[in-house]
């Protein structure tokens, strides 16, 4: 699918050829990660780059090493996301021609950033259900116009000039002990993993991946890149069936531990962020900071530094994402409820089954013919996720007949 021009990326070069370019984003001190977990924690803020994401960094630098033939015949890629953006504004920046590929599904708002970004020099193409299927389209049309297709990740241009995260962090902090890398397709773990262990050999890399989508961690337990049949697509910036033949060698060589991390973890992260550091982060760029509490004892004492990827979240995932942290940290439960076939029995389940600090907010009759007497689908939330067991014996002594669909995921989806 992609290659590679060159034998191992130069992150020198690479870095000189992005001054200027791309934002040397700041490494902030975080007082109170930093007090929670013993260290001294460091975010590098990834999510302050020009197009709110480290993508630039590498579609840039492949983008200027092409010779002036390939300048004028334009270059390809394939993205719904942080990589569309990325290219699309390396595009204006270098004046060539650029098209972008993306699923028909793709969301307006991300096809508008795209816009924007390329500022008149991309041509944005929809196509195919799926990002494989537009990925074959737009190999095909790269081929068929004589154009070049931008990686990406799985190319030495491109892990370079992902790698100038690296190449910053060690500029600003030299004795950092920890590094915290989120991973997806792999190209920022292998970049900034390689030029950090060249540079400081006994540096700790810790490479992180949503639990619904562990393609390194397969491809490293395989011993090469493998492809994952399915995977959760929640965290969109980091959710790929498989890892880089090239990102998996190097990943494979600089990281010293692979940990996954639950979606509901993730959103947990993102909500804090915003709401105690006013920072704004997609799913993928909380990854670095939700697996904190997986390697507490590892960064203990320690100088640290978290990676934050990216910050294109769409405001309109935003009750998702609270949906999503309220049950993973067990404040949110789904019930069908079937009531006691007696008068009274609604209000009775109000006023003596629910806590004085439970919540209902959702209600809603299954069957419509059967109204007041039918099961019932019920939302409630908890103010602690410890007062859920009194509330199972509480609708046990008033005999009501529940089902717990959080306990039951096939019931959960369908219903909820």
């Amino acid at each position: 699918m992609e290659t590679d021009t060159v034998n191992a990326p130069d992150f020198a070069a690479a870095y000189q050829c992005l001054k200027g370019i791309a934002n040397h984003t700041p490494l902030q001190y975080n007082r109170g990660l930093s007090e929670k977990y013993d260290c001294q924690l460091y975010l590098k803020r990834e999510d302050l780059q020009v197009v709110r994401s480290y993508k630039l960094r590498g579609a840039y630098n492949m983008i200027s090493r092409l010779n002036a033939a390939e300048l004028e015949r334009g270059v390809v890629c394939a993205s719904a996301g942080n990589h569309a953006q990325g290219f699309a504004w390396s595009c204006s920046k270098s004046n060539i021609r650029g098209v972008v590929f993306m699923p028909e599904i793709t969301p307006r708002q991300k096809i508008t950033q795209t816009e924007m970004f390329g500022n008149g020099h991309i041509e944005i193409i929809l196509v195919g259900d799926t990002f494989d299927d537009c990925l074959v389209e737009a190999l095909k049309y790269t081929t068929d116009h004589q154009m070049t297709f931008i990686p990406p990740f799985d190319n030495y241009e491109v892990i370079a000039g992902s790698g100038t995260v690296g190449v910053e962090i060690l500029a600003d902090m030299p004795d950092i002990d920890v590094a915290i890398i989120p991973i997806g397709g792999g190209g920022l773990a292998a970049g900034v993993g390689s030029y950090l262990k060249q540079q400081k050999p006994g540096i700790k890399i810790i490479g992180v991946e949503p639990e619904g989508a562990p393609s390194m961690l397969k491809a490293l337990e395989n011993g090469a890149p493998i492809a994952l049949t399915s995977i959760d697509r929640f965290v969109d910036g980091a959710a790929v069936k498989m890892v880089g033949k090239l990102t998996f060698e190097m990943c494979r060589q600089v990281l010293d531990e692979m940990l996954l991390v639950p979606e509901g973890k993730i959103c947990t992260t993102i909500l804090k962020l915003y709401n105690e550091d006013a920072i704004v982060v997609e799913p993928a760029g909380a990854l670095s900071v939700a697996v904190l509490d997986a390697c507490k004892e590892q960064i203990k004492g320690k100088k640290v530094v978290c990676i934050i990827s990216g910050g294109n979240n769409d405001i309109a995932r935003m009750q998702e994402i609270k949906e999503k942290s309220l049950l993973y940290e067990g404040l949110k439960h789904y019930f069908i409820v079937r009531f006691p076939q007696r008068p009274g029995a609604l209000k009775l389940f109000v006023n003596n089954v629910l806590g004085p600090h439970d919540d209902i907010t959702h209600f809603e009759f299954i069957k419509k013919s059967e109204k007041e007497s039918g099961p019932a689908l019920v939302g409630i939330e908890l103010q602690s996720a410890a007062d859920y067991p009194a509330l199972l014996k509480r609708m046990e002594e008033h005999r009501f007949d529940v089902i717990e669909l959080n306990r039951d995921q096939t019931l959960f989806e369908f219903l909820v």
